[in-house]
């Protein structure tokens, strides 16, 4: 295979991954029309509450992938296949731990799946449901780790590309069966048929391109090596507790607190953000693997030019895509689900915001988990984490949902400073403040812009598809606008063109060169 600059790799890995997920969201979207058609709003809630369960049982995992694949940057550029070879090893025993325990422990939930539910109106089979979505969870650990040596090789877009066939094929399949038989059994069937083909599919790929993947015999790991990458597990476990009380236990808190009705609502405007925001990640995990090299190969000056590029280029895509949801959420919401799924405008300010907030962290935790800084802010994981629990319970016990929302916006906001003022002192070496102040000023720019746009969008009148269109026209060109002006003289937005035109005529020269092979 020929090898490709970082650059080209990133584009590559970026460009597949987002118009892959693009498609996948799509299909997602249209399959949630139906199923909350098809199906009572009690559905769409278990599904929201059952996913968080199991999404909290993954913390077995311990973040290993994470450790793992920074322990695969040094021995692939030094192209050391027995090293390969024996953190693969590693990595395979640990994962047929993880779905054994996922297994076990999650059977132990069910006998109180009663609590957590307060409201099981219309819901037939509960205890066969969570053991479907506990058998597709299982089988999501075998195989998959060897994707983990395909990424780390700079080509995740290989996975990307098996994954959003299966979904796509997931999609048309469990809509054609909502549609003619309404049987939610059914429709979790061919969810854990998916996954399991899309995992064998890629673990033959993985195969294929890497045939020491075949050889049993793999030497062990020295033991100095062995005790880094457990004191990278350790760090890393802290960080999967705080990504998962954050994120997956609004779910858990708005069933207790507001009722499995309420789940529903919050199930269907995550399917909007949580879209948006898998797109934009794509862009970071589309680099990592690139910037794991480039922590290895590069000066300090360099990684913290592609660093400060890769802020400014998340800041605006997650600041406009902030703007654009609060303008088009609700309307949206009530064409798509109807008027009884919407959330009044202030719990859909705060859902923004949460979003925003953790679209500006995205460029500081690539690098860190991609330069192995995951051990300096391990304390910082455990805070935010109860911090987040701490203040959703109270809040939400005064406020109801928006009280959930609100701890999770104040715990980032009490905490985000941390990440990246370890990112600079321990591989950047760089006065942080000049993060602080950029970060300022992506804020007050992002502020002027969004005042403008809802002004604007406020005075939009006609029938509910009309101003959507309406504020979708606005949300595209003025935020984009604002911001092209504010930033034009930033060395950021010079480099981001460079880069671009750079690209651009080496695809024409190779195009010219075949063109001329041709003749």
């Amino acid at each position: 295979m020929n090898k490709k600059s970082r650059t080209e790799y990133s584009v590559r890995n970026t460009t597949a991954a987002m118009v892959s997920r693009i498609l996948a969201i799509l299909m997602g979207f249209l399959t949630r029309v139906v199923f909350t058609h098809t199906l009572s709003e009690a559905y769409v809630g278990v599904n929201g509450l059952f996913s968080d369960i199991l999404n909290v049982l993954s913390l077995s995992e311990l973040g290993v992938g994470t450790a793992i694949t920074y322990a695969l940057y040094q021995p692939i550029a030094e192209e050391n296949v027995e090293k390969q070879k024996s953190l693969m090893k590693m990595f395979q025993t640990f994962y047929r731990g993880v779905a054994a325990f996922v297994l076990v422990a999650g059977l132990l939930v069910i006998p109180f799946l009663g609590i957590l539910m307060k409201e099981k109106q219309g819901i037939d089979h509960l205890i066969l449901i969570y053991l479907m979505y506990l058998a597709n969870s299982v089988v999501s650990y075998l195989l998959i780790y060897k994707r983990t040596l395909i990424d780390a090789h700079q080509l995740s877009y290989i996975g990307v590309i098996y994954q959003t066939i299966f979904l796509l094929i997931q999609d048309v399949v469990q809509i054609i069966l909502l549609l003619t038989t309404h049987n939610f059994i059914l429709f979790l069937t061919v969810y854990l048929i998916c996954t399991l083909g899309n995992n064998l599919c890629i673990s033959r790929r993985a195969d294929q391109l890497y045939p020491f993947l075949k050889d049993k015999k793999a030497e062990p790991l020295p033991k100095e090596e062995r005790d880094g990458i457990f004191k990278n597990i350790k760090a890393m476990l802290m960080h999967k507790i705080s990504f998962v009380v954050i994120n997956n236990t609004d779910n858990l808190l708005l069933t207790y607190f507001a009722g499995i009705i309420s789940t529903g609502c919050y199930s269907n405007y995550y399917l909007v953000i949580g879209s948006v925001r898998q797109v934009l990640n794509q862009m970071f995990q589309g680099i990592t693997a690139s910037v794991g090299n480039l922590g290895v190969t590069e000066k300090k000056e360099r990684v913290k030019k592609i660093f400060e590029t890769s802020f400014f280029i998340g800041q605006w895509l997650f600041g406009f895509a902030a703007i654009c949801l609060f303008e088009l959420l609700n309307p949206f919401v009530e064409m798509s689900f109807g008027a009884k799924f919407l959330f009044s405008i202030d719990i859909v300010f705060v859902l923004c915001l949460n979003f925003y907030a953790t679209g500006m962290r995205q460029a500081t935790l690539a690098f860190r988990d991609s330069l192995g800084l995951f051990w300096f802010d391990r304390y910082k994981a455990v805070a935010e984490a109860v911090l987040n629990l701490v203040i959703s319970i109270v809040l939400a016990q005064f406020y109801g949902t928006i009280g959930v929302f609100l701890g999770t916006l104040i715990s980032t906001m009490l905490t985000f400073w941390i990440e990246p003022y370890m990112l600079y002192r321990h591989s950047l070496e760089a006065p942080v403040r000049q993060y602080f102040v950029k970060y300022l000023y992506y804020v007050l720019i992002l502020g002027l812009s969004w005042g403008m746009t809802d002004f604007l969008c406020r005075q939009m009148t006609g029938g509910i598809l009309l101003i959507f269109f309406k504020r979708l026209a606005v949300c595209l060109f003025l935020p984009n606008l604002f911001m092209l002006l504010a930033y034009l003289r930033m060395k950021e937005l010079r480099f981001v063109m460079e880069k671009a035109k750079g690209i651009l005529d080496a695809r024409i020269r190779c195009r010219d060169k075949d063109t001329q092979n041709l003749r």
